[in-house]
């Protein structure tokens, strides 16, 4: 079991460092270009409160003040002033917060000075082609010129051209934001397509989907999917896709649970049992496409390591997140929630079980059919 935890560990560590020193082109999200996402998507809401922790967990991430600042300055260009300022608003006192908790964030370089040798509207004119890779203009552009005049120099040349952020943590964001927007779709398939013209991969754009559909909800993320699927001519993952070889298991699967705790088909090993030594019980339990736990808490707390498939937590009064292989859930003392597998595809856990407190586990209502696919 030691093994099993210090593998784990060096893991998650090894993704963290690998995430903050990719080369342009790596495949999957950086650590700081997750922390953008669901910053850009609930300033785009407007939802304070969410945005709050977001922000925090983006300067625990490794993005800089300066840089956070720029992300939600760009915004105000796709959400528009009053969301662009109430959440610059936010961030200042998130940052006052820390400051009195001793926490010393990264202040980060500031912009360079810019320089249009040829004019705003050239330079602005350039910045757009690269992003698009095209010098046409659209219909609105062409019925009010003026409002071209206004993104070339404006947008393309005043924002885009500081290079506090570069092109892709900027697409990052304004992709999120429109993800999140009523009515922004074929502003979104733009950007999507713009995401892949400076670099960003199939799997880092469906990579900013699937932190959508967790912060903001499967109808958002799965019109990113779409467009993403014309762009790319592929089809996106499907959780009716997703099969565990069992070549692959790490663990057996253990015996069959017979009792009423859980809806549908899981198997339980039992890997370490709490004694006078030690104080956690550890178990893999092995759901079936759509089988799941009842609601219930545990008095000493939990850790789930997701090992494979793709499953779903949920906490009272919390929304339901969305589980694959690698993440680690910590479930607080007493606090009442669920898990189990997704509707189409199954779902293996360890359970970690905190037992100072005994290893009781106190059972309560069954997850109804509507909590379960809400």
């Amino acid at each position: 079991m030691k093994k099993l935890l210090f593998a784990v560990f060096i893991i998650i560590c090894v993704e963290s460092l690998l995430g903050q020193n990719q080369p342009p082109m790596q495949q999957t999200l950086s650590i700081q270009q997750k922390g953008i996402v669901p910053i850009a998507a609930y300033t785009a809401k407007g939802d304070q409160n969410q945005l709050k922790i977001a922000l925090g967990e983006g300067l625990d991430a490794g993005l800089s003040i300066n840089e956070i600042k720029e992300v939600l300055v760009q915004l105000y260009a796709y959400t528009g002033f009053p969301r662009s300022l109430n959440a610059i608003s936010t961030f200042e006192n998130v940052l006052t917060e820390r400051k009195q908790k001793g926490i010393a964030d990264s202040v980060g370089r500031a912009a360079s000075p810019e320089t249009f040798a040829e004019g705003k509207f050239a330079y602005g004119k350039d910045v757009q082609t690269a992003l698009t890779g095209t010098t046409a203009i659209g219909a609105p552009q062409k019925f009010v010129p003026v409002i071209d005049t206004f993104l070339k120099e404006h947008l393309f040349a005043d924002i885009f051209g500081r290079d506090v952020l570069d092109f892709q943590q900027r697409e990052i964001a304004t992709i999120s934001a429109l993800a999140s927007l009523e009515g922004c779709e074929n502003q979104l398939r733009s950007h999507l397509k713009v995401g892949k013209n400076v670099g960003l991969t199939e799997q880092q754009l469906r990579g900013i989907a699937s932190l959508i559909e967790a912060k903001i909800g499967n109808k958002e993320s799965n019109t990113v999917n779409q467009f993403l699927d014309e762009i790319f001519g592929t089809t996106s993952p499907k959780l009716a896709e997703t099969t565990i070889n069992p070549a692959d298991l790490i663990f057996p699967k253990g015996d069959k649970i017979n009792n009423q705790n859980f809806t549908g088909t899981a198997w339980l090993q039992q890997l370490v049992l709490s004694d006078s030594l030690n104080a956690a019980q550890v178990g893999s339990v092995t759901f079936e496409a759509g089988a799941r736990t009842k609601w219930h808490f545990h008095p000493g707390g939990q850790i789930l390591l997701v090992m494979d498939g793709i499953g779903f937590y949920q906490e009272k009064g919390s929304p339901k997140k969305i589980l694959r292989k690698g993440d680690v859930v910590k479930c607080p003392p007493n606090i009442p929630h669920w898990h189990g597998a997704s509707p189409d595809a199954p779902f293996i856990q360890v359970a970690i079980t905190n037992a100072l407190k005994g290893t009781t586990v106190v059972w309560l209502e069954a997850v109804t059919e509507e909590e379960y696919l809400r």
